[in-house]
Parts: structure tokens; C-alpha cells; sequence
């Protein structure tokens, strides 16, 4: 593995990262993934959550567990965003798109879906 590349944006940004599991089915997994393809993922989805405030957003899977990174400018609110990303268009039918193949109370919203993750180690700068 040779790591991935992190965008630098010329300031100071923070990170949220989060955890959701699919359905531990394989045929769903594979779907899911397709569906997050550069060439299947809705624009208006990707637009909406630009559109919110969020600079980058990344998701890692291993098995049926899903980890996402979020990059924010410093003065980001995520309540707040979150809130609009629900409200923007069509974002309650990819929410529930999506919903077939996660393990989630269907109808729930992104914030609702995906747990906020506490970091507990940081290799701090010497």
C-alpha cells in the first residue's frame, strides 16, 4: 500500500471522521461501491455537499465497515451543516437509496446514519 495523497489548501482546516457499516452481504457491498464511482455517484449529491461548506470528503471500507473523513474549513459548524444537507434536493432520495445498504433506521438522514468518531491518540509535532 502506498497511502493517499492529502489535498493541501493553503490554511488551516479540521477533520471529522465517521463510522457507519453496510450490510454484511457481499452482493450489497460490491452495489454500494459501484454507486460511489466517480461515474455513478449523483452530481447533485457531490454539489450539495460542497455547497454546505465541506472541502473534502473520503470513504474507506474494510469488510462491511465504513470510515469517512471530512475536511472542513476552521469556522465550520457541522450542526448547522448538516441540517442544510439535509434540506438540499434530492438529498432524502440518495439518503434512502443508500439506505438499503447500510445498517440504519430507514428514513434517517446523513448526520442521523454515519457516527461522529472521537480521536483518542495524535502523534503530536517534538
Amino acid at each position: 500500500m502506498e497511502g493517499y495523497r492529502v489535498k493541501e489548501y493553503g490554511m488551516p482546516v479540521k477533520r471529522y471522521c465517521q463510522t457507519l457499516d453496510l450490510k454484511n452481504n457481499p452482493e450489497l457491498i460490491a452495489e454500494y461501491r459501484k454507486i460511489h464511482s466517480r461515474e455513478e455517484a449523483w452530481p447533485e449529491i457531490r454539489e450539495g455537499i460542497r455547497s454546505v461548506g465541506i472541502l473534502e470528503m473520503e470513504i474507506y471500507i474494510i469488510g462491511s465497515r465504513l470510515f469517512m473523513i471530512v475536511e472542513t474549513p476552521l469556522d465550520f459548524d457541522w450542526g448547522t451543516a448538516m441540517k442544510r444537507l439535509a434540506q438540499l434536493p434530492r438529498q432524502t432520495e440518495w439518503e434512502d437509496y443508500v439506505g438499503r445498504f447500510q445498517e440504519c433506521v430507514p428514513g434517517s438522514s446523513s448526520a442521523e446514519k454515519w457516527r461522529l468518531m472521537e480521536r483518542m491518540f495524535y502523534l503530536y509535532e517534538s
